[in-house]
């Protein structure tokens, strides 16, 4: 192995105390036979316990170690990749290099661990490559990420050839891309100290057509993302409004449906506004579209960083790349607080319309706007009828289900789609208390009568 590993040119990025590179090493010291028997078995199983510990993080299974070469490989960003990320297969002095690396990696995928296992009283790698992972819920490990490496695992097994490997490798970066940004839909930003970066491994699997009603927003939004990922101009979104009427479930739900044509989304707060120059910088030639996430934006008078964010939108000397878009939401139309004294004549500011002017600005950068107000009562219902008829275990009649949702937001701060959404939750998890259940006999609730 160590021979292998220490020929690699194109992913020599891959990093040194990684578990592929540990490993190699063992192996070395063990051909040479220069190692202590139960020493070099307690330093085998603390790589296998690591990989058990990539595998149980990405949801991998079947064969462990060939879904974490195949992990290597969609995780490695080079010159190389970054290009097939944008291309695919291409043609260039680099393929050689690119193709030796692939058949090296393809007798790495082969590699026979039975002589160290038998000399070490080991089992544990003919375990990992027939591996059955334990159940476990998809919200702790990154589905998305899981299935494209463990589809690449697979393919990278049946190819016959080296140009069979260099496609199906090349096909994957054209169409999933590299590193995070290829394999994570959404990313949050670090703390101090750590990758600027970081995905978001449990998303939301909210699609609009979850949110019902207001057809009109939907449709203006989407018209404006599907302008901005097929690479024609597009508007930076403000949706705002009344809370709980889905201006960020409407977010949410455009990163699901435009996730698989490359767009990506970073969620960003105002207290980390210094850092939006970065992360302009980080993803700016990237081959995905992406569109900073800014939830429930508003600002008071005494804060400032909203000047930040003017300055990347427009108006600093480096202008906004063209795969970068911001999508705000906000209970407040002009995000940033106003009063009467700015407006009031007898107020001591010498330009008081400068001061109006400062705090529209910002709203005004945003070219589309998309206003989100309370449903009327009978839309509060349908938006109830709607929502309960995707949960069979609410068997109220329709004439139950309206009156008890009436007393809910009389109780909960009025109609609203987050209202709505509340109480039929709160239904469904009472459904096995008998005072809820539909016991007269008349038609359980059906959102077609």
């Amino acid at each position: 192995m160590y021979r292998l590993t220490s020929k690699l040119i194109i992913y020599r990025k891959i990093p040194r105390d990684s578990i592929l590179f540990r490993l190699s090493e063992i192996c070395h010291r063990f051909f040479e036979g220069s190692y202590e028997k139960e020493e070099l078995a307690g330093e085998i199983l603390d790589q296998v316990n690591a990989l058990l510990d990539v595998a149980t993080t990405y949801g991998f299974d079947r064969n462990l170690w060939h879904n974490y070469l195949a992990f290597l490989l969609a995780m490695t960003e080079t010159p190389f990749t970054l290009v097939s990320e944008k291309v695919g297969a291409n043609e260039g002095s680099v393929n050689h290099f690119a193709m030796h690396d692939l058949e090296l990696f393809k007798k790495l995928f082969d590699y026979d661990f039975s002589e160290i296992e038998e000399t070490l009283g080991l089992d544990c790698f003919t375990v990992i490559s027939n591996y059955r992972a334990v159940g476990k819920p998809e919200r702790i490990f990154n589905r998305s990420v899981s299935e494209k490496v463990q589809e690449l695992s697979l393919r990278i097994e049946q190819a016959e050839s080296g140009g069979d490997l260099y496609r199906c490798v090349t096909d994957f970066y054209r169409a999933y891309g590299v590193g995070k940004f290829g394999l994570n839909k959404a990313f949050r930003i670090a703390e101090e100290g750590e990758e600027l970066l970081q995905p978001i491994t449990a998303t939301s699997d909210v699609l609009l057509d979850d949110l019902i009603g207001y057809e009109r927003q939907k449709e203006k939004l989407i018209r404006n993302t599907e302008a901005f990922v097929a690479g024609r101009p597009a508007n930076n979104v403000l949706l705002f409004g009344d809370a709980g009427t889905g201006k960020s479930t409407s977010v949410k739900a455009i990163l699901n449906g435009y996730y698989d044509r490359g767009l990506r989304m970073i969620e960003i707060y105002k207290h980390q506004f210094r850092c939006l120059s970065r992360v302009i910088s980080e993803i700016k030639n990237r081959n995905y579209r992406f569109i900073l996430f800014m939830d429930d934006l508003s600002f008071e008078d005494f804060e400032t960083e909203y000047k930040y964010l003017k300055a990347v939108i427009e108006g600093g000397l480096e202008t906004k790349p063209e795969n970068v878009l911001i999508y705000a939401t906000s209970n407040r139309r002009h995000l940033i607080r106003e009063s009467w004294k700015d407006k009031a004549e007898g107020d001591d500011e010498i330009h008081r319309t400068d001061t109006m002017s400062e705090k529209l600005s910002l709203a005004a950068r945003f070219g589309v706007t998309i206003g989100f107000f309370r449903p009327s009562p009978k839309e509060f219902k349908e938006i109830v009828k709607g929502l309960a008829a995707r949960r069979p275990e609410i068997t109220l009649t329709e004439e139950q289900l309206l009156a008890e949702a009436n007393k809910w937001e009389i109780a909960h701060g009025g109609i609203s789609g987050r209202t709505a959404q509340q109480f039929v939750n709160d239904l469904a998890g009472s459904a096995g208390n008998p005072a809820l259940k539909n016991q007269d006999g008349r038609k359980p609730f059906d959102a077609s009568t």
